[in-house]
């Protein structure tokens, strides 16, 4: 199961758990963080884009800064390299494996064995199972921004319906309502057509807690057998997620 949390923000997080350490700790725990970051032109090279930056590399994952007509490409580009880039590292883990380290990866292979892995890869890219977890930002500082997010994330949606591989979605945003600091909008699902209606209804305000919002989506991805090796877990981050 490939696992990836994708973030769309416009950064400047101003509360809670440090961002970027819990998207190392995400990677930690074998889920990668990509960003979209949605900066204005005024805003490019100020503090929200750098943090941007700074958590997608501490996720192991992509950001990318871009105006908000761009959003929806970005997104489907975006998962589709990260899990291009994935399979690859496993592949290439087994080739170390099996050859050891003279054929350290797919490129140091005779050709003919290259282009059928390449082609093997290819394939496990379609239909290798996916979970996404988006994590929208829905703090006042992205209103004049949301109704393209909602369109993005719709169209979103869309691509992972027509993968051929099994693709679970869900979706969290920040801040949530109330005292609550993140509210998880759908769990996992692969009945992508439902979280549609969600996107709509969700209202801009607030502050920008998203550190707790990635913690949260990294708990979701947890299994039973993860829960139970609580010797191995910080508590601290526990309790600042949902």
């Amino acid at each position: 199961m490939l696992k990836q949390i994708i973030l769309i923000t416009d950064g400047n997080s101003n509360t809670g758990v440090d961002p970027v350490d819990a998207a190392a700790e995400a990677f930690r725990r074998g889920v990668v963080v990509n960003v979209i970051g949605i900066v204005d032109h005024h805003e490019i090279g100020m503090r929200g884009e750098r943090e941007i930056e700074r958590i997608a590399r501490a996720g192991g994952g992509m950001h990318r800064i871009v105006t908000p007509t761009l959003l929806a490409k970005t997104m489907q580009t975006m998962t589709q390299m990260t899990i291009n880039a994935t399979i690859r590292q496993v592949v290439n883990s087994e080739i170390r494996a099996v050859l050891g380290d003279e054929a350290a990866s797919i490129t140091a292979l005779p050709p003919e064995k290259r282009a059928e892995i390449v082609r093997a890869v290819d394939e496990w890219t379609e239909t290798s199972p996916l979970r996404v977890a988006l994590v929208i930002d829905a703090s006042a500082s992205m209103k004049h921004k949301f109704d393209t997010v909602r369109e993005a994330a719709v169209d979103f949606m869309l691509s992972l319906r027509a993968r051929q591989g099994r693709s679970e979605l869900a979706v969290l945003h920040f801040p949530g309502n109330g005292s609550n600091e993140v509210e998880l909008d759908a769990p996992w699902t692969s009945e992508l057509a439902k979280v549609e209606n969600i996107l709509y209804k969700l209202n801009v305000k607030g502050t920008t807690p998203t550190g707790p919002a990635l913690l949260a989506a990294l708990r979701l991805f947890e299994t039973d057998a993860e829960e139970e090796e609580t010797q191995d877990r910080d508590p601290a981050w526990d309790h600042e997620a949902v």
